[in-house]
Formats: C-alpha cells, sequence, structure tokens
C-alpha cells in the first residue's frame, strides 16, 4: 500500500484535502511540529477570535457581556453546542468551563455517592498523574483511604490496558468508574461502549478522561450512554495553553445537583437575581463554577471553524493514514536503531499519535529538537509523535524519519543527556 520514497509522499499530499489548512496555523516552512497532542499550533483563526475579544473588552467594556458578537454571558453553553458534534453530545449536555482536573473535581464530587458496601473508585495505572491524584484527593474528603479504596487495573505489557481486565474488576464494592478513552503514552483507544455497557449492567457509574482523543477521534458518548466526560481543548482542537476545557453529562443526570456548586451554574433567567438559594440551570451548564475566563476561550471559537468545515470524521480518517503512514515508514527505514512501536496496530484500538520506544529516548528527542523537529518524550522510554491532521503533511512524516534514520545513523544523539529537561 505505501512505498518509502519522497515521491509518494508528496502525491500522498497532492490528494490529500487536509492540504490546504497547513497555510491556516503559525509554522516555518520547514519546522516538522510532532508534538500536538501536547499543545496544538495557534490558527490565524483562533487568533483572530482572540483579538475580536479583546477588541470588544475595548470598546464595550462590561457590556461585552451581551453586547458582542460572541456574547460572554452565553459563552461556555454557546462552545459547548459548538464542541458537541466532536463528542457525540446533544448541544445541551456539553459546556466549555473550567479546566481539566477541576473539572474531573467536579464530576466525582457530584457522581462519587459512596454507600454501603459501595466505596471504591476504579482507574487504571497507566493513567494520567493528575486523574489520579484528583481521585486520591476525593476520597481522603470522603474519609477513605485511597490505598485501599482506590483501584487501578494493572497493565500486561506496561504499555496498554485490557478491557476484560477491567470489566472483571467492576466488583460489586466499586461505586464509581473514571478511565482515559486514549492511553496517554501509548495511544492506545479504549472500548468507550463496551465498558460503558459493562459498568451499567453492574449498576456503576463511568466517566472518561477524553484530553488526548478529542479533536482526533470522533465519540459518541451520549449513544455510547457514558454518564460523564471531560477534556482539554489545547491539544487536537489547538485552543491554546491553558485554554478553557469541556465536559459532558449524559442528559440522564440533568437532575443531580452538582457536588460544586457556583453562579454561572445558575439558571440564566435567574443568575442576577442574586438569591441565596442555588436555582441550577437544567443541562450541563449546571456545572459549571464560575466565571468564564473569556480570553482562555475566546481561541476556541476560532479554531472550532475549521472542525466545523472538514468533520471529525475526515480528521479521524487522515489520522489514522498518516499514523499508518508513520508506522509503515519507521519498520522500513529504522528497523536496525532498536526502536519499538508501542503503540495499538489496529485501526479501532490506535489514537491520534504514535508511540516508539528507546532507551535513549530522551536524547533522540533533544537531538530531533536540534533538526528542527518538535517531538514529546514521556519517562521512561517513549516518544510520541502526532501527525495533526490539519498541519502535518505526509512529507513532513517521510522527512521526520530521515532525519530520525541520519540521527541515529551518525548517532548524534550520544552528544546529549538521556534525561527529561524541566519540560518533557
Amino acid at each position: 500500500m505505501y512505498k518509502p520514497t519522497e515521491a509518494f509522499a508528496q502525491e500522498l499530499d497532492a490528494n490529500d484535502p487536509f492540504n490546504q489548512y497547513k497555510q491556516e496555523f503559525y509554522i516555518s516552512e520547514d519546522h516538522i511540529y510532532l508534538d500536538g497532542n501536547s499543545l496544538g499550533l495557534m490558527s490565524k483563526r483562533a487568533e483572530e477570535s482572540l483579538q475580536q475579544v479583546m477588541d470588544t473588552w475595548k470598546e464595550e467594556a462590561i457590556g461585552g457581556w451581551m453586547n458582542s458578537e460572541h456574547p460572554w454571558f452565553y459563552l461556555s453553553e454557546s462552545l459547548g453546542e459548538r464542541v458537541a458534534p466532536l463528542v457525540g453530545g446533544k448541544p445541551e449536555e456539553v459546556v466549555v468551563t473550567g479546566s481539566t482536573t477541576t473539572n474531573l473535581h467536579q464530576l466525582v464530587s457530584t457522581f462519587y455517592q459512596p454507600e454501603g458496601n459501595r466505596t471504591k473508585i476504579l482507574a487504571d495505572e497507566l493513567n494520567f498523574p493528575s486523574d489520579i491524584y484528583a481521585l486520591q484527593s476525593q476520597l481522603n474528603l470522603h474519609g477513605y483511604d485511597p490505598d485501599e479504596h482506590l483501584i487501578q487495573v494493572g497493565s500486561r505489557d506496561g504499555r496498554t490496558i485490557d478491557e476484560n481486565d477491567i470489566i472483571q474488576a467492576m466488583t460489586e464494592d466499586v461505586a464509581l468508574i473514571v478511565l482515559p478513552t486514549v492511553l496517554y503514552r501509548s495511544g492506545q483507544l479504549l472500548n468507550i461502549r463496551k465498558l460503558t455497557e459493562a459498568a451499567h449492567e453492574r449498576g456503576i457509574l463511568i466517566g472518561f478522561d477524553g484530553c488526548h482523543s478529542v479533536g482526533a477521534i470522533p465519540h459518541n458518548f451520549h449513544e455510547d450512554g457514558v454518564d460523564f466526560a471531560y477534556w482539554c481543548h489545547y491539544k487536537y482542537v489547538n485552543s491554546g495553553p491553558g485554554g478553557v476545557a469541556g465536559l459532558f453529562i449524559h442528559e440522564n443526570h440533568f437532575d443531580r445537583t452538582p457536588g460544586l456548586t457556583g453562579w454561572f451554574g445558575s439558571d440564566k433567567d435567574k443568575q442576577f437575581d442574586m438569591e441565596h438559594t442555588f436555582t441550577k440551570a437544567q443541562d450541563a451548564g449546571a456545572f459549571q463554577i464560575g466565571t468564564p475566563h473569556v480570553f482562555s476561550a475566546a481561541p476556541l471559537i476560532g479554531s472550532l471553524a475549521l472542525f466545523e468545515e472538514v468533520g471529525i470524521d475526515a480528521v479521524r480518517e487522515k489520522s489514522l493514514q498518516a499514523t499508518a503512514y508513520f508506522m509503515y515508514l519507521v519498520e522500513h527505514e529504522l528497523s536496525d536503531f532498536g526502536f519499538t512501536i508501542g503503540n495499538p496496530r489496529e485501526a479501532t484500538r490506535r489514537g491520534g499519535h504514535i508511540c516508539l520506544e528507546h532507551d535513549a529516548a530522551a536524547s533522540i528527542c533533544k537531538a530531533l529538537k536540534e533538526r528542527d523537529i518538535t517531538p514529546d518524550f514521556r519517562a521512561p522510554n517513549v516518544i510520541r509523535l502526532a501527525p495533526v491532521a490539519f498541519y502535518v503533511s505526509y512529507h513532513d512524516i517521510y522527512r521526520a524519519v530521515q532525519i530520525l534514520k541520519d540521527i541515529m545513523t551518525n548517532e548524534t544523539y550520544k552528544q546529549y543527556q538521556n534525561e527529561r529537561d524541566v519540560i518533557a
């Protein structure tokens, strides 16, 4: 299917509908950016929407809450409606608010209701640390020892989690399950529907962290029956560093009062009555805590326009082909240099990045940066490479592998210490 030639990469680009979108992003012609699974690039449209909001503040001052193209008072809800197609939620089930970990605290505060024998939270041992810290914190707040009440399903190979092992751990003492959609190191995509159905068959609520999938992979949170989900937008959705996060609440739970209440979770018609009785919104908007971070949300206005033009299904199609092509070139060109592909090969189990394992991973990443390629290192031995659909071309992938081959052939990576920088 693939060929290891530069001409073939150029042929793929010639037939790629995303080829026109690279010019929408700020990146030098020679730079190859493969770290969009950590922080997406700035698009010109995101820049424009941020500038528009700044101009509104300058010209309207407090009037911007209602008198603007995107009224700030409704910004979290209006952006939620636009994000909903990316996650497969109804418009009223999604709101753009908070940060990933703040939203997780909100959701666990709401859905973790230990009772009788059901006191434990089920997670996995490969999850992102911030999620585990939050779950430990929530257990402590309820007076439970995390060492006993936080179950972390083990990995059989150190890279992936077997869904059957997760299901086997869904015992009668589990009150809540929190899992990633995609494992951040290996890029494994979990079977969300299978896990949700298994949890509900056992009377357990389940939620998902979509940070490493939203914007790269279509989801069907509503149809799958997921109770809740949360994610960031600064990775694949390109909303900028510290961009406002998002959360999904299945409509079956709209009657729940949020565990953490704040005035922006109020019914919009009642919010400025200033009463000391909380009248919550009747949708996901109820789960907001504080005032929208308008400037941090503003770039999302522009970045979402790109997804609305192409559709998340097309993004996924390009992502799958790009990662498959990347793996092909790695196996064809780098087989003599000790690399192992640590991500799942199957399209149904693969996220938006490939995971290369190597004992000198940190050194190799530093060498790549010196050659104007931005990779991502994850301890102890993982190089994550994300060929983001909008701004990584097939020729970029070809060049990246050729440069990596040169680095390994000439052993230039050995001049760098094999340890991470402060930020990896």
